[in-house]
């Protein structure tokens, strides 16, 4: 019984070390990471920050580096967004409630979710592949900023349906129950019931996806948005650039000028991004505190 025990200890005390060991790996992999991090913003910010002006974000794209601004560029990315958000959110929740709420659990609805699962991992490009033969070869919409945002909705909607369906999962059954007892319909407990309550996660992990896209550049590289233009979209077939866009075109540049517009379009989009999850945290909160009284 003493070697049992001793062999017990010994294996316990082989397993303690192993667990410190893999939280120390795993504090020193999140330092290298957030080190990493911080040292390319620190970069960012010391090489962009004497270029942003109001010059800079009201200005079109020139040749001549000290003229250039992103204007074409952000007014092309909140539109495209806009759209993107139009095209994707209604489509993705749609489709969340009916696989959550409707959908039953045949072999068709497990294919289905497995296929929304891979579409989640495919890389960018491909998207951008798929938009470029679909939506600018064969619908014609060329190269214009209706294509280019239907190609990010494609993107980001296998996230939406991901993050609504969890959202969706996280509410009670308790609650459909009680409602069904109560004579309402399903459609009546997923409006007034289910979706109140799961509103806040969906929106929350809508706008992450969107914050993903915004960042997006081989999708829209692929699908030939332009690299420089003067003039801002009128339609949703004009042509346009976005930021993703636009600093690709001034990294790629020899003159060291241009790397300084990059640096200073890439703290414009970090903005826009930190504006977009600071809107997903103070919506989640409202919606949160607006449930619990």
């Amino acid at each position: 019984m003493s070697l049992q025990t001793a062999a017990l200890e010994r294996v316990i005390v082989r397993r303690r070390y192993a667990d410190r060991l893999f939280r120390i790996c795993a504090v020193l992999m999140l330092l290298i990471a957030i080190g990493t991090l911080a040292t390319l913003l620190v970069d960012v910010f010391m090489a962009g920050a004497g270029r942003l002006s109001w010059q800079f974000v009201s200005s079109f794209p020139s040749r001549k580096p000290e003229q250039a601004g992103a204007l074409s560029a952000i007014v092309g990315t909140l539109y495209m967004m806009t759209l993107t958000a139009l095209f994707a959110f209604p489509i993705g929740v749609a489709s969340a409630i009916y696989l959550e709420e409707y959908a039953r659990r045949t072999w068709y609805a497990r294919v289905i979710e497995v296929n929304i699962a891979n579409l989640a991992g495919v890389p960018s490009i491909i998207y951008g592949l798929l938009g470029l033969e679909l939506f600018v070869r064969a619908m014609r919409f060329d190269r214009s900023l209706l294509s280019g945002s239907l190609t990010m909705a494609l993107l980001v909607l296998p996230i939406i349906i991901i993050s609504s369906r969890e959202a969706l999962r996280s509410v009670p059954g308790s609650l459909r129950e009680g409602s069904y007892a109560l004579g309402a319909s399903r459609w009546q407990t997923i409006w007034h019931q289910v979706l109140p309550l799961a509103f806040p996660g969906i929106l929350t992990g809508s706008i992450l996806a969107f914050s993903r896209a915004i960042g997006e550049a081989s999708p829209l590289i692929t699908i030939g948005a332009l690299t420089y233009i003067a003039f801002l979209p009128d339609s949703l077939l004009s042509p346009f650039t976005a930021l993703p866009i636009q600093i690709f075109n001034w990294v790629s540049r020899p003159q060291a000028g241009f790397h300084v517009n990059a640096a200073a379009a890439i703290l414009v989009l970090l903005v826009i991004l930190l504006l977009m999850n600071a809107a997903a945290v103070y919506l989640r909160q409202r919606y949160q505190k607006r449930l619990s009284f």
